[in-house]
């Protein structure tokens, strides 16, 4: 047996018992990012940027909610906000004022934000957003680009690194049509093409900038090629939004689109998401106002305790360094990896931007504008297989979880403590991993 799984083994004893036994009661193990072999770690509780399981194995983490605290677990503020809430009621069967608060917030940060539709999740604002894009131009056909991750749903499932062939019927997909992130093949496929309703990309490329878009001008030409041929340009921004910069990529970037995805921060952390845009397209969720109006009904839709945890939590990311701190952490993080790779010998490659950071063993490569361009057929093999899960089994073990085995997700609240640890942590993967002949 490795020595990896038999050290995480040992170490996480109780959640392989808490696992063994919900394999009778829960099927399989809830969001994308959980699910690891031998089995994945239950958690308790956590603060900050620590968070303890049930084997009371203290964790430096960087999953933060797969990307929803921005300010750490258990921010103080807002929970008192949401404990408050929660003593006047979770669901009031009406509309709130806590809404149209949430709302404005949004609108203040968000450049391209002219009327917001709150929804239950990532997955339900990017389909909300693409019936949106079919519903006002008339036509069928949505592009996303190769691995691009826009959720769960039927419509965005092809060729995005997950299961895309299992129980999705292709008369579904036929109205997905999938490109490289390549602005030459956009610019053809529009010039070929007429029933093309909408695109949908993630603004730091797929999988929250594992394979970044290289080329910076690449959105730009996507808003010019969409403007020119009057189809609505969709900007995923669930795990991006108020994290690569309190507007977004769209305000980092300065390109706005016509609708925003949005989930995680904009809900302080708690279930809800949101789709944002111009009201032209977002008013035909307005009732009586169209010849034909697009019903959206939602038992959780603007629920008060996420708007309660939503505007606390965009509040304080509007009034203190919040982004300015955790991209300051993840900058230390990323020259600290690579420094740990130059003095083990290890080839790898580290990138991101932001407060996100990602690493790639095996391969190596340029910046331009601090993006990599390292090619994406490449950093793809990197990250994936068993090297990844290897990876963040060897990280568990020295008390560290990380996304995916990809990557990092910074927060304001992670201190210099936890990135020395984490470095002098990933001396030790990187030792495990060459005792277990993995690189």
């Amino acid at each position: 047996m490795s020595e990896i799984i038999k050290k995480y083994s040992q170490k996480y004893k109780k959640s392989e018992e808490f696992f063994t036994k919900g394999g009778g009661i829960i099927a399989g193990s809830g969001h994308e990012s959980r699910p690891q072999k031998p089995f994945p770690i239950f958690v308790e509780n956590a603060k900050g940027s620590i968070k303890f399981d049930v084997d009371g194995n203290r964790i430096i983490d960087y999953q933060m909610g797969f990307g929803s605290l921005l300010l750490g677990h258990s921010h103080p503020a807002v929970m008192e906000k949401v404990a408050k809430r929660l003593e006047q009621g979770t669901h009031l069967g009406a509309l709130s004022e806590l809404e149209l608060i949430w709302g404005t917030k949004v609108k203040n940060l968000i450049p391209s934000a002219e009327l917001v539709r709150f929804t239950a999740s990532g997955s339900e604002s990017t389909l909300l957003a693409m019936r949106l894009a079919r519903a006002f131009t008339g036509k069928k056909k949505i592009i996303k680009f190769k691995q691009h991750y826009h959720g769960w749903h039927d419509y965005v499932v092809p060729e995005s690194g997950l299961n895309t062939d299992f129980g999705v019927p292709e008369e579904t997909t036929g109205t997905i049509t999938v490109l490289e992130p390549e602005i030459k093949i956009f610019k053809k496929y529009l010039e070929d093409n007429t029933d093309v309703a909408g695109v949908i990309f993630e603004a730091t490329g797929a999988h929250w900038g594992q394979l970044p878009l290289k080329n910076p001008e690449f959105m730009q030409n996507l808003r010019d090629l969409t403007t020119k041929h009057n189809i609505v340009m969709i900007m995923d921004e669930v795990i991006c939004g108020f994290r690569v910069s309190e507007g977004g990529a769209q305000k980092k970037y300065g390109v706005l689109p016509d609708l925003t995805t949005m989930a995680k921060i904009v809900a302080g952390g708690l279930p809800g998401g949101a789709v944002a845009g111009k009201e032209e397209i977002m008013s035909l969720l307005n009732e009586g106002t169209h010849y034909k109006n697009m019903y959206h009904p939602g038992t959780f839709n603007g629920n008060p305790v996420s708007a309660t945890a939503g505007i606390e939590a965009l509040n304080i990311i509007s009034n203190e360094p919040i982004n300015e701190k955790a991209d300051a952490n993840a900058n230390k993080l990323r020259i600290g990896l690579k420094e740990v790779l130059d003095k083990m010998e290890v080839k790898g490659h580290v990138h991101g931007i932001s407060s996100i950071v990602h690493i790639a063993l095996g391969v190596e490569g340029e910046y331009l504008n601090e993006i990599s361009q390292v090619p994406h057929s490449e950093l793809e093999e990197a990250t994936s297989g068993n090297l990844p899960r290897m990876i963040k089994l060897a990280f568990l073990n020295e008390g560290i979880d990380i996304m995916g085995g990809i990557g990092f997700m910074l927060s304001s609240e992670h201190t210099d403590d936890d990135i020395n640890q984490t470095l002098y942590g990933f001396q030790n993967v990187l030792s495990a991993l060459r005792s277990d002949r993995i690189i």
